[in-house]
């Protein structure tokens, strides 16, 4: 028990309490009060931690778990416990920033809303003197899917008015000051068009109908928007107003107490934290020590396994012999999608506009002489879930198919499906946001099937492929006819793929008949 406490625990509390206090400090002085970088608070308040306690529990805390007996005739739990781990420290985390973001906000009063711009600037504000031109509204709606399987359709109106001093400055046409209103319903996005349909008009006449009804000069005090997708919501709104559209201070109504502003944000800090590690705790008290893992802790000996693991994991993304486009591929599309992350775009998922700006596959754009979008959609990811799944796909197909197809025409194959795969994408849909690889995946798919089919390699070695790839492939059609998911795409890249694949059966064939294999040159 001394052991685990010494060699697991305390590092865990210290790590954790580390994390907690020091990036908790950094994102109030850096992104808070100095605003050194713009980040969305989507990344500030998720991305970063999730990311900082994902890379604390691999690389400091899990070669410590290998003291543990985590063995059981089910399979080794040590990626279990790196995974609850990763939670205990990661709930706590993201509640902190969540919390540091109103308990530091400043309450100013200012007599006039125009001294808004002349003052020190902070997160809330109460006003003396100020009009609110209700009849100059604008507004700009928007939707977008959340959820582990993009299960939710969330719809979004966002209005914003003037907010000026007196109402003699509506003759002004100008301000730099607006109020913002955003009206959001959550429906189940496996409807079918025409029930979600129904249901945004429901949702727009019932968010009128408050509006019209709505004292927008009555609040408590106004809260100053920060970089997210709300702020882009009500800028896009600001740019179809008839008043100039500087956008410099957005702020949105409260009506609660300023005191009530954390709510019980506090509470759930040190609630989460003391539970979490008290089931962590009880976690690896239970199990029992590895006693030949445990000298080799104490005698600060390197862990091989863990080091052969790193390589394998680093070897999938480095080009080589047999293995050179895949993962040039792959770190293609994650290098697209951190830098649209680095850049404030999203984290969890990146909004239908700005993966249009970055080259989406979308039909009327598409069919309007943009078509280049077939490509760069293949290269675009909707959010962290969807690029993740999409390249686990492309390294399991790519290491198998590469050395067989070569280079050029394993390369060849990718795009060809992937374009095919958008062609369908805007045939089967008039008007969807489309992204990702996965058509230009399903293609491999489809033609690793067809070389199943026509005995290219022997039964016995493809055969548990073969069931794999039919699994994947099912699950996720079947995963498409829930909705949010391109099926178009995926169905259109499995059947070129697959058709490809018959048509370079022969040269395969050929390469891989010992009697004729001198008939092949490279590939």
């Amino acid at each position: 028990m001394k052991d685990k406490i010494s060699i697991i625990f305390i590092p865990t509390l210290l790590a954790f309490l580390g994390l907690l206090t020091i990036y908790t400090f950094l994102h109030w002085m850096l992104f808070i009060k100095l605003e050194v970088i713009g980040l969305k608070e989507v990344i500030t308040n998720f991305g970063i931690p999730i990311t900082l306690t994902g890379l604390t529990v691999v690389i400091f805390l899990r070669p410590r778990l290998k003291i543990l007996s985590l063995e059981t005739a089910r399979g080794n739990l040590l990626d279990i416990y790196s995974l609850i781990l990763w939670i205990v420290f990661t709930v706590p985390l993201i509640i902190a920033q969540e919390y540091i973001v109103t308990a530091s906000g400043k309450l100013t009063t200012l007599n006039s809303i125009a001294e808004i711009n002349t003052t020190e600037s902070t997160k809330f504000y109460t006003v003396k003197n100020y009009y609110v031109f209700k009849k100059a509204i604008s507004t700009h709606t928007a939707v977008d899917v959340t959820g582990k399987g993009t299960e939710n359709f969330n719809m979004h109106i966002y209005v914003v008015l003037p907010i000026l001093e007196k109402e003699a400055d509506t003759i002004s046409f100008t301000c730099s000051t607006w109020l913002g209103i955003e009206f959001k319903e959550t429906i189940d996005n496996s409807l079918d068009q025409p029930e979600k349909d129904r249901r945004y008009l429901e949702f727009v006449e019932r968010s009128e109908r408050e509006f019209d009804s709505m004292d927008v000069s009555k609040f408590t005090y106004l809260d100053k928007i920060r970089n997210s997708d709300k702020r882009e919501g009500f800028v896009t709104a600001i740019k179809n107003n008839i008043f100039s559209n500087d956008a410099k201070t957005i702020l949105v109504p409260v009506h609660d107490s300023f005191e009530a502003r954390n709510g019980r944000k506090l509470s759930w800090i040190i609630g989460s934290s003391l539970v979490g590690l008290t089931i962590w705790l009880f976690m690896i008290l239970i199990r029992k020590i590895d006693y030949d893992q445990l000298r080799r802790i104490k005698a600060n000996k390197p862990d091989e396994e863990a080091q052969a693991e790193i390589k394998e994991a680093l070897d999938l993304l480095k080009p080589t012999q047999g293995y050179f486009v895949t993962p040039i591929l792959i770190c293609v599309n994650l290098g697209i999608y951190i830098l649209m992350a680095f850049l404030g775009l999203g984290f969890i998922s990146f909004s239908g506009p700005d993966l249009v700006s970055w080259g989406a596959n979308y039909g009327p754009l598409t069919t309007g002489g943009d078509w280049w979008r077939l490509v760069t959609s293949t290269f675009l990811h909707g959010g962290i879930m969807h690029v993740l799944a999409n390249m686990y796909g492309l390294i399991f197909i790519g290491i198998f198919l590469e050395p067989i197809l070569g280079k050029f025409k394993f390369l060849t194959t990718y795009l060809l499906t992937g374009i095919l795969g958008s062609i369908a994408s805007i045939w089967w849909y008039d008007a969807t946001v489309s992204v990702g690889a996965s058509g230009a995946i399903f293609g491999l798919y489809g033609l690793f099937l067809s070389f199943w089919l026509t005995k290219v390699f022997p039964r016995e070695v493809s055969a548990g492929f073969a069931v794999s790839t039919v699994i994947f492939v099912a699950f996720n059609l079947l995963m498409g006819l829930t909705g949010g998911i391109d099926n178009a795409a995926h169905i259109g890249g499995l059947l070129s793929g697959f058709i490809i694949g018959l048509v370079l059966y022969p040269t395969i064939k050929i390469r891989h008949d010992p009697e004729r294999a001198e008939l092949e040159g490279p590939l």
